[in-house]
């Protein structure tokens, strides 16, 4: 297969190192991967990045009911909550900090009050 030119949304080699080791790899027993890890990943990222449907995905990437799949295959199994996990250890590493946050902040205005919400749940009523 041609290599194809690279979307702004591609891994660079570097990026991909990184998350190569986190990506699960094809089952032993099963057939051969049809498409690389790496342009899976790639697929995925340009649908998240564009915005785009699924099932219009690029020609040149690999099918988007592949894609698909392995995005939600990935997204169940917990692949990508692993790899943000393992990123955000690394991203904290980098900048002098432990790898697990140790405190955490709660919005108020995030948390729901009442069923009414808006100014019914935050103003008296006058009597």
């Amino acid at each position: 297969m041609a290599k194809r030119s690279a979307y702004p949304s591609d891994l660079s080699d570097k990026a991909w190192h990184v998350l190569d080791p986190l990506v699960p790899e094809v089952k032993n027993g099963g057939r051969p991967a049809a498409h690389e890890r790496r342009e899976i990943v790639n697929a995925v990222l340009y649908v998240l990045r564009t915005g785009c449907q699924w099932r219009a995905l690029p020609h040149d990437l690999p099918p988007w009911k592949t894609v698909y799949t392995y995005f939600r295959t990935w997204r169940l199994d917990g692949t990508w909550e692993r790899i943000h996990d393992a990123l955000r250890r690394q991203v904290r590493r980098s900048v002098g900090k432990k790898p697990e946050a140790s405190a955490a902040i709660l919005d108020s205005q995030t948390v729901k009050t009442t069923e009414k919400g808006g100014l019914v749940a935050t103003t008296l009523a006058r009597k």
